[in-house]
């Protein structure tokens, strides 16, 4: 199968099964999507929105999470991976929210950079989902399965370059609810260990499916 035909049934696929694919963070505002993004980092969303519960109740602002301390704000974190590092980006992050942005979440990719603990992954979630601007995340689950679907290449060694090479051969308009259809796929069917690929729907134009998982099954 073509580069062209593969994105094609790619998006023909998602469009019909996942047609509002959307982030499984729980938030109810763009600074929660931060704060949750942010969290998130390698960490289950699942786990994210059980301490978020508590964490926005008690931090619902940019300057509450301001005028707040290492002690207060650790416990409520301290579950989620590399809760130290996240605590200290959080506290520093709602700082810079106050004394640069006047409180509001920025929406340009360079500007959320420039926050404490927003890397380009962050910066793009936050884009795309807030703005359904045509930026790709790009987490383990789409550097994954991207490759395995063969949408990207397998000497692509980086993030950036699956990102660069998915936003040339996706239909602006797909951008947002592509990052996150790789997600769910990768998530719950195209599992890192063991890809569940007798239960795929898409193995008609899988690369990984037809040149490794096959061939494992004859041996």
């Amino acid at each position: 199968m073509h580069k062209k035909e593969r994105f094609a049934a790619f998006i023909d696929y998602f469009s019909e099964k996942q047609p509002e694919a959307t982030t499984e963070l729980d938030f109810g505002n763009p600074f929660e999507l931060l704060v949750a993004v942010v969290l998130s980092a390698q960490c289950t969303d699942k786990r994210v929105n059980i301490v978020s519960r508590e964490l926005f109740a008690d931090f619902p602002t940019p300057e509450s999470l301001a005028n707040s301390t290492f002690e207060e704000l650790f416990p409520y974190i301290k579950s989620i991976s590399y809760p130290n590092n996240k605590t200290k980006h959080l506290l520093g992050l709602g700082k810079m929210l106050v004394s640069d942005f006047e409180s509001r979440i920025p929406l340009d990719v360079n500007e959320l950079q420039k926050l404490p603990g927003v890397g380009r992954k962050t910066a793009n979630v936050i884009a795309s989902t807030l703005d359904n601007q045509p930026t790709m995340p790009v987490d383990t689950h789409v550097f994954r399965v991207s490759k395995r679907l063969g949408l990207a290449t397998l000497t692509a060694k980086t993030p950036l370059e699956v990102e660069r090479q998915l936003v040339k051969n996706i239909p602006e308009k797909h951008i947002p609810k592509a990052h996150h259809w790789l997600i769910l796929h990768g998530r719950y069917v195209c599992l890192a260990r063991k890809p569940k690929c007798d239960q795929c729907e898409i193995t008609h134009f899988c690369r990984y499916y037809d040149h490794v998982y096959l061939k494992s099954r004859d041996k």
